[in-house]
């Protein structure tokens, strides 16, 4: 069975930079070494500090949408598992939503 992954990672900049691929390994190679034409290119060097398979590639292409629409405070509680922090930040961003729609 194929499986789909979604990585993030940090670049020498301290940016960070989400992607999916069904090869992760490959994936890793080319953004390393500079054969992307990407974001990474000139970020390098690059360092993975998360990834996770998924069974479809929807599934993964709908994380990878997910988390490059967060804040770096909310993409690094998800890196490192704090998912209390990860709550709290959505909830407030939700709230401060809400907020901005009702003015």
């Amino acid at each position: 069975m194929k499986e789909f992954y979604i990585y993030i990672l940090k670049c020498n900049d301290e940016s960070y930079y989400t992607g999916h691929t069904d090869d992760l390994g490959t994936r890793l190679e080319q953004h390393c070494f500079g054969n992307t034409n990407c974001y990474t290119s000139k970020r390098r060097p690059l360092k993975l500090v998360y990834s996770e398979a998924f069974s479809e590639r929807s599934q993964a292409q709908e994380a990878e949408r997910q988390i490059k629409g967060w804040s770096r405070k909310k993409k690094e509680a998800f890196i490192n598992r704090d998912f209390e922090l990860l709550k709290k930040l959505s909830k407030s961003l939700s709230e401060n939503s809400c907020h901005l729609i009702k003015s």
